[in-house]
């Protein structure tokens, strides 16, 4: 059973991210503006590990979803 907090933070944490909320929105200021038909897994600005990740979660619809969907979101607008 997978105990882990599914917060951005926690998020950054696994991908292996520098996780202060400074260090978070300075991410998402750098990386703001992705276009639509990219999808997030296939940004340029992830490691192939990290990619990996976040493909594997969003194929398998998996816990990590809905935090995954909130970067998303806040990498387009």
């Amino acid at each position: 059973m997978d105990l882990t907090e599914h917060t951005l933070r926690a998020l950054f944490e696994q991908l292996g991210l520098p996780s202060s909320i400074a260090a978070i929105d300075g991410f998402i200021a750098e990386h703001r503006g992705l276009s639509e038909d990219i999808r997030l897994a296939d940004a340029p600005f992830w490691t192939k590990a990290q990619a990996q990740f976040l493909r594997e979660e969003f194929e398998e619809d998996a816990e990590w979803i809905e935090v995954i969907d909130q970067l998303n979101v806040r990498l387009r607008t």
